[in-house]
């Protein structure tokens, strides 16, 4: 069983750029292919989990990086991983040097090493306990994500078969593994593609269809029992934005972003200054709710909240727009007369819009349990009493809206003491002329200064634009303000 459960985990470790081609011309590649890719990690045809790689040029070589998660069971045994990798390669991908952070089952990990000599040197913390190691051997070595693409980039004539020495970052051990070029053969969705073997993976069939640029089109362990596919970032968007917003989720590890320096007594704060790097510039800069966004760079934008955003910059242009928060919608069944019964039994004897928001996010935060999974829209969360936080900030906006508030539904980062930002989803609602950020999953009346709003919107598609930035950005505080 062990072994079963290595195969399934390893085999996200070992993929190579996607995307298909027109024609299957499998003739040598001068260098692999530069691009980014995302795969969708599927077992028994259920998705359960996901990974993206891509591949850059750098001096003397490329820089191949991955970042991914999976959560999967089978024959009643758990398997759980996430992990960042990045490898450096020479031209002709041979190992150079490589960092990997990994949480396998719950156990976290940090390697890092260089390749000098014929010998790796590796070090590594697990639970806050360094310790180093050498590995030999003779030849080259190479990371897992080269695998697929080391007879493209020698000799693909179909019966070669090559013997190549390959990293395993989970056993921390150099490995033996034989590659195959079996020959032209379309995938199971009838793309062209060449197909290649390896036995990566102990006792099963570890066949991998690839186009004739080098992307990986398609893996399939145990005969299709595991399938890792090449799929459009958009189409994992949705996807992906569920399982960040859970938090429990191994999408945490992932997920998580750093702040430097660290945020203390985060609850304490009045104020935040940041610098996001590794931004999209495509996406929008969204205002209001207590915060301002303004660009600071390439890929650079500053986010302030709390009281260091100026006061002009409060007064909001968005009242005429106000029927629009005001409106029933998919899973914010506003009109629901549960829904409307509770907010006016809520709204009962309070004076102004604050004090009744107050009052439906104090509830909806007792009322609701808080559960890994999406309890779903309004009604049905109202009914089964759970749901993570995107259950919470939609049961909230149906209530505030039963009860003439207009609400809207936004999705960002929140601070986690002792870790760093989270993905996360909350409320604002429109109070005295003003967005006020409102988080009925903590029971702030407004959130935090650490509520940092990226996305609008409450709907799969909307969500979809967090895969743009999930993984990659990183967080400079620049002033916190208590």
């Amino acid at each position: 069983m062990r072994i079963v459960l290595r195969t399934l985990i390893a085999i996200i470790l070992t993929m190579a750029a996607v995307f298909p081609a027109a024609a299957a011309q499998y003739k040598k590649l001068d260098k692999p292919p530069l691009s980014e890719r995302w795969f969708g990690i599927y077992l028994d045809k259920e998705r359960v989990g996901f990974y993206r790689q891509a591949i850059s040029e750098a001096p003397d070589g490329y820089r191949m990086e991955g970042d991914g998660s999976v959560r999967m069971k089978v024959m009643g045994f758990s398997k759980e991983a996430a992990m960042r990798e990045t490898y450096m390669v020479g031209k002709d991908l041979a190992l150079r040097s490589f960092e990997v952070e990994q949480n396998i089952n719950g156990t976290a990990s940090r390697l890092s090493g260089k390749v000098a000599n014929n010998i790796i040197r590796i070090k590594s913390v697990t639970n806050g306990r360094t310790t180093e190691k050498q590995l030999k051997y003779k030849g080259e070595v190479y990371p897992g994500p080269a695998l697929n693409l080391y007879p493209l980039m020698r000799d693909a004539t179909p019966g070669k078969t090559y013997t190549i020495l390959t990293f395993d970052p989970e056993e921390v051990k150099v490995k033996e593994v034989k590659v195959s070029v079996l020959g032209a053969d379309n995938t199971p969705d009838s793309q062209p593609a060449l197909k290649l073997r390896n036995n990566l993976y102990p006792y099963v069939n570890n066949d991998i269809w690839v186009d004739d640029k080098g992307n990986t089109l398609l893996e399939s362990v145990r005969e299709g029992l595991v399938i890792t596919r090449a799929e459009n970032p958009k189409q994992l968007g949705s996807f992906v934005g569920d399982v960040a917003l859970a938090k429990k989720d191994l999408i945490y590890d992932f997920s998580l972003v750093r702040a430097e320096p660290p945020i203390y007594n985060s609850k304490k704060l009045t104020g935040l200054s940041v610098e996001i790097s590794g931004w999209n510039d495509s996406l929008p800069l969204l205002q209001e709710g207590g915060q301002t966004v303004e660009k600071s760079g390439e890929g650079k934008i500053a986010v302030k909240t709390g009281r260091a955003v100026p006061e002009q910059a409060e007064k909001t242009k968005a009242a005429a727009t106000r029927e629009d928060y005001l409106k029933p919608a998919e899973k914010i069944e506003s009109d629901a007369p549960e829904i409307v019964a509770k907010a006016k039994e809520l709204a009962a004897g309070r004076k102004g819009a604050e004090e009744i928001a107050k009052a439906l996010a104090s509830w909806t935060s007792d009322w609701l349990r808080d559960t890994v999974e999406d309890g779903g829209g309004a009604v049905a969360s109202f009914k089964s009493r759970n749901g993570n936080c995107q259950t919470h900030a939609r049961l909230y906006t149906a209530l505030a809206r039963a009860a003439g508030i207009p609400t809207r539904f936004v999705s960002g980062l929140v601070y986690l003491d002792g870790k760093g930002f989270l993905y996360h989803s909350w409320a604002e609602s429109l109070l005295d002329g003003r967005w006020v950020a409102i988080d009925p999953t903590y029971d702030q009346v407004p959130a935090d200064p650490t509520h940092l709003k990226l996305l609008e919107g409450h709907l799969p598609e909307d969500m979809a634009p967090i895969i743009a930035i999930i993984g990659r950005i990183h967080i400079k505080v620049l002033e916190a303000m208590y």
